[in-house]
């Protein structure tokens, strides 16, 4: 009987209004139990407004199998041990699973409900490292839902496939299975939950192979997706995780630990908490905060997430360098699949290079470098080019270093990562200094300061304050010492845009320090402040 609530419960689902839909729903329900159809809305609605789910997926299973539809009680158990799963239930999660399985064990041949049954066994086999054998897995998976006509069921193959592929090193491949299964979300070809478990999956297989065009892309959508459902409770937290890493590469610290905090509030007591605890970490510790860091990251380890390579670099910046060798070998050891790898030899590099075991780094260098190359991932090329310059320059090639160095640079500014490409900075200017180029390692140096003191990179800071030389006496003319270096370029016959380039500042910085310097030395032409840097010593050598 379909009642006024009923109704007003599927018009609302229909809006994606979760809260309203399971409200009027569950008020049907309690005056006539509801059919099947609308059971499994009221279940759905409840999973999504973040109400209890499990009772009414169970009540849902139970009408199945009680008619006889195997496959549809397979369908509700895998959606049901979903939930039960993402909230760190895995007992109960695999029980759900094994009645669906005797539900199933009456049919005669492979259906849409063993479907989904396999897609659980391709996430296992994917988290115990063996995603040869997922690819197949969700080869069949995928099959079953084009013979089948299901949606939901093919789009979660390509979606399983593509990660798959992107951990054994086939990223383009993996890519392209994950382009199709987003394809789908976007067209709204698939149901609601289903959506919610492909952005997710899709965003964060992207971030771990480092295909940052793909992840950025991904989060605005899940952000809107999110967005269009004000009532939504999952999948928010991870898409603030995933903006949150996104902010912080392109230098905006502030944001990012705010939608950290944000995540860890919308996570708080499901196992992927561990990931906002881990990114709270992360930024802790580039900001210097130690104490904060440390505790983040144990938090993140309580809560299931390896809390490396961060701890390690947090142990370095401690100057606990064996403690953070011993942290970094251990992870490298127990790395598989370059794009796990990956993760970890660009620390490994600098770790070692600070304990003073150059062939070491030299070998992580080279490695880094050959997966760079086959996965063409720009970042991973960055962190390549940036390895090999480090290890170049403690090796005593500071030319060959600084060449490679300043691609690194150019690869980190391109893709907007102001705190990587002022930390290759401060390596430029370690290698002109070497080349005995002490003006332009100075402005190197200077550079990455007014990098890290904008961002509050406190580590950093403290760091360029060691490798900078004391100052020899003020600037004549009562000039800063920025806008002595804004003048000795000027005289080099820099333009206000060439100096911006090579001081990271604004073309608009450059025109305010050069009013300031006319007007403290009472010139008003360019020509006129260049005789005058001449004739007191500023203007450096040619360039």
């Amino acid at each position: 009987m379909v009642t006024g609530s009923t109704a007003a419960g599927r018009e609302a689902f229909a809006r994606r209004a979760w809260s309203e839909a399971f409200d009027a729903l569950a008020e049907a329900d309690r005056a006539c139990p509801l059919d099947l159809d609308d059971l499994e809305r009221l279940a759905t609605a409840a999973y999504l407004a973040g109400r209890d789910d499990a009772d009414l997926w169970a009540r849902t299973i139970h009408e199945c199998s009680r008619t006889g539809d195997g496959p549809r009680a397979a369908r509700s158990a895998f959606l049901l041990a979903f939930g039960l799963y993402s909230r760190g239930e895995e007992a109960r999660a695999s029980g759900w699973l094994a009645r669906a399985q005797k539900a199933l064990a009456g049919t005669e041949s492979e259906g849409r409900g063993h479907g989904y049954l396999l897609v659980f066994e391709g996430l296992q086999l994917l988290e115990s490292g063996e995603p040869e054998a997922g690819v197949g897995t969700f080869d069949r998976v995928a099959e079953l839902g084009e013979r089948f006509g299901d949606r939901d069921l093919s789009t979660l193959g390509a979606l399983g496939r593509g990660q798959c592929l992107v951990e054994l090193g086939r990223t383009a491949e993996g890519a392209a299975h994950l382009d199709e299964a987003i394809v789908a979300v976007t067209a709204d070809e698939v149901s609601p939950v289903v959506a919610g478990i492909v952005y997710c999956a899709a965003i964060e297989t992207c971030q771990r192979a480092f295909d940052l065009r793909r992840a950025r892309e991904w989060t605005t959508a899940l952000d809107r997706w999110c967005g269009a459902q004000p009532d939504l409770v999952p999948f928010r937290g991870q898409c603030l995780v995933h903006r949150s890493q996104i902010l912080q590469l392109h230098g905006a610290w502030t944001d990012a630990a705010d939608e950290a905090q944000r995540a860890f509030e919308r996570l708080a007591g499901a196992p992927a908490v561990g990931e906002a605890l881990y990114q709270q970490g992360e930024l802790h510790r580039v900001r210097g905060h130690t104490d904060a860091a440390e505790q983040a990251y144990r938090d993140a380890h309580r809560a299931g997430r390896e809390p490396q390579p961060g701890l390690a670099l947090l142990r370095l910046a401690q100057g606990r360098v064996d403690a953070a060798r011993g942290a970094i070998r251990r992870v490298v050891g127990e790395a598989r699949g370059p794009i796990t790898r990956a993760a970890v030899l660009g620390p490994d590099v600098e770790i070692s290079l600070a304990a003073g075991d150059v062939a070491a780094a030299r070998a992580r260098a080279e490695e880094l470098s050959a997966i760079a190359t086959d996965l063409g991932a720009p970042v991973l090329l960055a962190s390549a080019a940036q390895a090999t310059g480090a290890v170049l320059l403690a090796e005593g090639e500071a030319r060959l270093a600084l060449d490679t160095l300043r691609r690194a640079w150019a690869a980190w500014h391109g893709l907007d990562a102001p705190y990587e490409a002022a930390r290759v900075r401060v390596l430029v200017g370690l290698a002109c200094r070497a080349l005995g180029d002490d003006d332009s390692a100075a402005m190197e140096l200077d550079a990455a300061r007014w990098v890290f003191d904008q961002l509050g990179a406190a580590p950093d800071l403290a760091r360029v304050a060691e490798l900078s030389p004391p100052a020899r006496g003020s600037p004549p003319g009562s000039l800063t010492a920025r806008e002595a270096e804004v003048l000795t370029l000027v005289t080099r016959g820099r333009t206000n845009r060439e100096v911006a380039a090579e001081l990271f500042i604004s073309d608009k910085t450059v025109a305010r320090h050069l009013s300031n310097i006319f007007a403290k030395l009472g010139l008003s032409s360019r020509a006129a402040a260049t005789a005058w840097a001449y004739e007191h010593g500023l203007a450096g050598g040619s360039a």
